[in-house]
């Protein structure tokens, strides 16, 4: 179930091309929307955290409202801004200063008015003095009295920023608690809008059999046992041949990507009618490169013919396809029937307190000197690497450091065994771990 909202939200409304992701951006600070000049390239629900005058709050976009298209996409974003406006503390109704005002514009005036939410009327594209008289057009709208601004030009946003926080109950950023960040992220119709609806218990993206639905990053906060998270829905990655270098596509992956970097742990979804594909393997090595816990799910588990040896079968593929993370952890689930969806916050949480595990020192060099007085490492240029002693300097992930007598003698191999020790030492399932080794005269230094 979604949590209530922690931060004031503040929703930008509009119909389609007024430039509402371009004032999401700059109030945000992060180029989060796509912007776009062709319509509806905004479909879901795109929140961030925004500041202005040292006070905090949530900003979302939304799609654009067209009020006379009736295909299954425009009911769908008609239906995630009227969700964002009911979740909203104040509205943000945008308009265009240029075109002037449009039928849908009245519309969603007047379904603005029965919301009973305060709403703030502003209208963009006025660059300057002369244009900023086409405002008082907006009157007839009867949302009071309405804001000229140019996105542009960034032409009274401040005062639009101002009339925001005259709306909001002020809440102190600083004392809002971190939450953890989990990224859901695989190839396109991998059913991962169809994960996040089952974790919210809401209809918070879209779910489509077409695959490249959800474009953006799409946030959510939720609740689980007590405790709020924040759960990114991502564009499916496909290969980058498959992606035209100016598509839009090719900027939602940008952003997927990014997401993966942000997070605090991933979660990959593999799609068990297609198995394990080699964008699949390519997607958890990025994710093993970022240093990030991850949990690997294995969705649409219910469309799969078994018997007894299905399950192991596919676990054995894993493993030789991700042997460069052989500490990963999975689960098979459908999203369609709920089966074994617990699993995944439950699996979540374990790879967190994984990564966060620390071991103490006396234990470490116990672990690690035991592992070289079984196995010595091998001569390299006629010497053998001495091990005085180790330390584990950071978590999140877990990070050692192993000092020698020189540095250079000590193979891959051998820090691989190193790992290999440790995992079987401590439960380090699902996280990377890292491990340096060190001259001790320069740890000394």
């Amino acid at each position: 179930m979604i949590a209530m909202k922690t931060l004031p939200l503040v929703a930008i409304i509009g119909r389609p091309n007024v430039g509402k992701s371009t004032l999401f951006n700059i109030i945000s600070g992060q180029n989060l929307s796509i912007v776009d000049d062709r319509s509806g390239v905004t479909r879901d629900r795109i929140i961030a955290d925004a500041e202005w005058c040292g006070r905090g709050f949530g900003i979302v976009d939304t799609g654009g409202m067209d009020f006379e298209d009736e295909s299954v996409w425009n009911k769908y974003i008609r239906k995630q801004a009227r969700l964002a406006i009911e979740l909203a503390d104040v509205v943000v109704m945008l308009c265009d200063g240029v075109s002037g005002v449009l039928p849908d514009d009245n519309a969603l005036a007047a379904e603005l008015r029965k919301s009973k939410k305060p709403v703030i009327l502003a209208v963009n594209k006025l660059d300057n003095k002369t244009r900023e008289q086409n405002a008082t057009e907006f009157y007839e709208l009867g949302l009071g009295e309405p804001l000229p601004i140019s996105c542009n030009s960034r032409r009274g946003i401040a005062e639009l920023l101002d009339e925001v926080l005259k709306q909001i109950k002020p809440i102190d950023a600083n004392e809002l608690e971190e939450k953890t960040k989990i990224a859901i992220v695989g190839k396109p119709n991998a059913g991962k809008s169809s994960i996040v609806n089952r974790l919210l218990g809401e209809e918070r993206v879209m779910v489509s059999d077409i695959s490249g639905t959800t474009r953006d990053s799409v946030d959510s906060v939720f609740a689980y046992d007590g405790k709020e998270y924040i759960l990114t829905d991502t564009a499916g990655i496909r290969r980058k041949a498959n992606i035209e270098d100016d598509s839009i596509e090719r900027f939602s992956v940008i952003r997927a990507l990014a997401a993966i970097r942000n997070s605090d742990v991933c979660v990959l979804v593999v799609d068990a009618e297609k198995g394990l594909s080699e964008q699949d393997v390519r997607l958890a090595g990025y994710i093993h490169e970022q240093n990030k816990p991850s949990v690997i799910v294995i969705n649409k588990w219910d469309t799969i013919e078994k018997d007894a040896y299905t399950m192991n079968k596919f676990k054995e593929d894993l493993a030789r396809d991700l042997a460069f993370m052989s500490y990963f952890k999975s689960i098979f689930i459908s999203a369609k029937t709920g089966q074994r969806i617990g699993e995944i916050m439950k699996t979540v949480l374990e790879v967190l307190e994984n990564t966060n595990r620390r071991i103490t020192t006396g234990v470490l060099n116990e672990i690690v000197l035991t592992a070289v007085s079984t196995v010595p490492p091998q001569y390299i240029r006629g010497k053998r690497a001495k091990f005085y002693y180790s330390s584990q300097v950071s978590s999140a992930p877990p990070t050692f450091a192993l000092f020698v007598n020189d540095e250079t003698l000590v193979s891959h191999s051998y820090i691989r065994y190193i790992e290999n020790t440790i995992r079987k030492s401590a439960d380090f399932s699902g996280t990377p771990i890292r491990i340096f080794i060190r001259n001790k005269n320069k740890g000394e230094e």
